[in-house]
């Protein structure tokens, strides 16, 4: 026959010890599951905590008080982060001074109305577009939107349903192409004072 744990709420006394024999029984292993795959200790913490919170509150028979202390438990873990803020592109992948953001200043010419300047603008702006022709279409729409639209990853994630990580390396692979593509435009601009 299958030992059935419940807390028994009409019994405080019985309940409280129920409750000590299972948080001394197993907090070193449940704390150990969830350091190897929590990297902050004060996260660990709260997620035990947090398991352990919700074993109190539960009203209903556990049958399997182990695989449910674990099921709980790696839920918490999972709950955990997917609440926690994303991680940049940037911030996995340091980017050095030569792959740091699209720097549109270095391409434009300055803003005065001559002939010159109109025409280098439309070389470049042509030259722009034949490059993103080039990129797959989720690649050019996440540039366009963000880098010349304006709007923000947040907006774009909704409406498209993709996550931001995914939006930020999409534009990077974006920028990457984009700076290999105009590069020789780049070199003729700048050397055209």
């Amino acid at each position: 026959m299958v030992k059935v744990m419940t807390i028994a709420t009409d019994m405080p006394e019985a309940r409280t010890n129920n409750i000590t024999e299972v948080v001394n029984a197993y907090s070193k292993r449940l704390m150990g599951f969830i350091r190897k795959r929590v990297n902050n200790e004060a996260d660990a913490e709260d997620i035990l905590q947090d398991v352990f919170y919700q074993f109190i509150g539960n009203t209903k028979p556990i049958e399997q008080l182990t695989s449910w202390l674990f099921t709980v438990t790696r839920n918490k873990i999972i709950d955990r982060q997917r609440k926690q803020k994303p991680v940049l592109l940037e911030d996995l992948y340091p980017e050095s001074d030569e792959e740091s953001g699209f720097d549109w200043s270095d391409l434009m010419p300055d803003k005065s109305q001559n002939p010159e300047t109109e025409y280098l603008r439309s070389l470049f702006w042509e030259a722009l577009n034949e490059a993103l022709n080039e990129l797959p279409e989720a690649q050019k729409q996440v540039f366009i939107l963000n880098e010349l639209e304006g709007v923000p990853f947040k907006i774009i994630a909704e409406q498209t349903g993709e996550t931001i990580n995914t939006l930020l390396s999409r534009k990077r692979y974006a920028v990457l192409h984009l700076r290999e593509r105009l590069g020789s435009l780049k070199e003729a601009l700048l050397t055209n004072d």
